[in-house]
């Protein structure tokens, strides 16, 4: 197994793309705040991703749904300020994923100078 095959990259790599999807959602729910009827977009991977390390391959897929939260008189349960601070944790925990990605080449960088 290579390094990029290692259940840390699969699982970093499963994160970024559930994280830029989240990323998307929150975009698409910010856009629809005045959307009549419109139910925001919940993008779930934690728990698939704990399970996916846990049993040693880190693969884990995405899964969307609607929230369940209460709605306004026109049937859109799109909360600003939810959106926003959700935007913030994403953007953070895509930072630190990035940072963490970047780690696995530089320590690849080094070893293959040393050799």
């Amino acid at each position: 197994m290579g390094l990029f095959d290692s259940v840390t990259s699969v699982a970093l790599n499963s994160a970024l793309d559930a994280l830029s999807q989240r990323q998307r959602a929150i975009a698409n729910n910010i856009a629809n705040l005045q959307t009549p009827g419109y139910r925001s977009q919940r993008v779930r991977f934690e728990d698939s991703l704990k399970a996916a390390v846990a049993a040693g391959h880190g693969a884990a897929r995405a899964t969307v749904g609607r929230s369940l939260e209460p709605t306004r008189l026109d049937g859109n349960n799109v909360n600003l300020d939810t959106e926003v601070i959700s935007n913030i944790d994403t953007n953070l925990r895509y930072s630190l994923a990035t940072r963490a990605i970047d780690g696995q080449f530089t320590a690849l960088r080094t070893a293959m100078r040393t050799n």
